[in-house]
């Protein structure tokens, strides 16, 4: 039988909670479960989500200056595309 994979129902704000919270060690898995109202194998994979991937936060590029990045090539583009469209306009009116 396929599994199916479930929408998460968490925000992204929340899981991070929680897995600071984990991560803190204040209180046992347990008190987060009642906490949370989660179950141990949740908060365990929340917590090595954020150990694993907690680096890329601090990563140099950030997502405005990937946003740039987008917004240039964009532009590149529509001049590129003007050129065309102007030297095409213009190839024929010369032709009639």
């Amino acid at each position: 039988m396929a599994r199916r994979k479930m929408s998460s129902k968490y925000s992204s704000a929340f899981r991070f909670r929680v897995a600071l919270a984990a991560m803190r060690g204040d209180k046992t898995v347990a008190e987060l479960c009642q906490e949370f109202s989660l179950v141990p194998s949740q908060i365990y994979a929340w917590k090595k989500e954020l150990e694993e991937r907690g680096a890329e936060v601090f990563e140099t590029k950030s997502p405005e200056s990937a946003h740039k990045v987008e917004v240039e090539k964009l532009h590149s583009a529509i001049g590129k595309l003007k050129v065309e469209n102007d030297f095409l306009e213009k190839a024929l009116a010369s032709s009639r």
